[in-house]
């Protein structure tokens, strides 16, 4: 039966460069391990995405249209890919401003300015050259994809589209074509954009029941790395 927009498979996949052949994504731990990009706490499993929801890169997102179960090997041009490189986000940093800060800037360091993450590329008379690119822009990609198969499980569905859009862990009951998630609160509007979204994909009627978190301790971390796929 041919995917089509708006399905939901499981997948697993590995991501590597086409020139170098240098892996940076998986959802094999044994190829983690052995590519060397190993992250201790992550989760090395198949992953539900729902076909045509942006959960992918756009070539691998394009792909799947049409196909079926079974393994593919597809190339991903860097426009469909991580973006191409652009020079508009090459920026010049005054290398004191890292210095107020107790930063000593070297190429290289990575950086969080302002809400986005950025690369030293290099330090000169006084100023940093500091790229906002993504990692991997630019460069063309190969997965190794395997779709291992559909997913109609109404209550996986839910889960997937909420961990992909939210990133929380949540609680979900599925009866009588009604969704009911325990979730933190949230604003009126998101939660309200979240139903359409999530009846839109899964035909469910939503409902929440949302509870207050305790606020978190200096001893808390998150071990839900996110996989750029």
């Amino acid at each position: 039966m041919p995917i089509k927009k708006h399905d939901f498979v499981e997948i697993d996949y590995t991501g590597r460069l086409k020139e170098g052949n240098e892996v940076f994504d998986t959802t094999n731990d044994a190829i983690a391990k052995k590519s060397n990009i190993y992250a201790k706490g992550a989760e090395y499993k198949p992953v539900v995405i729902c076909v045509g929801e942006h959960q992918l890169l756009p070539g691998l997102d394009e792909f799947l249209v049409g196909k079926d179960v079974g393994s593919f090997t597809v190339e991903v041009p860097q426009e469909k890919a991580f973006g191409k490189k652009d020079a508009g986000l090459l920026k010049m940093i005054p290398a004191n401003k890292f210095e107020e800060q107790g930063i000593k800037p070297v190429a290289g360091l990575r950086l969080n300015i302002d809400g986005m993450v950025g690369i030293i590329r290099s330090v000169s008379g006084g100023r940093a050259v500091v790229d906002f690119n993504h990692p991997l822009a630019g460069r063309d990609v190969v997965y190794d994809l395997t779709v291992n198969k559909f997913v109609t499980d109404k209550k996986v569905q839910v889960e997937s589209v909420l961990k992909v859009l939210l990133g929380l862990k949540t609680e979900v009951k599925v009866e009588n074509k009604k969704a009911t998630i325990v979730m933190p609160e949230l604003p009126k509007e998101i939660l309200s954009e979240l139903s359409k979204k999530l009846t839109e994909l899964t035909g469910l009627e939503v409902e929440y029941d949302l509870k207050k978190m305790p606020a978190h301790s200096h001893g808390d971390t998150c071990n839900d790395p996110t996989h750029q796929h």
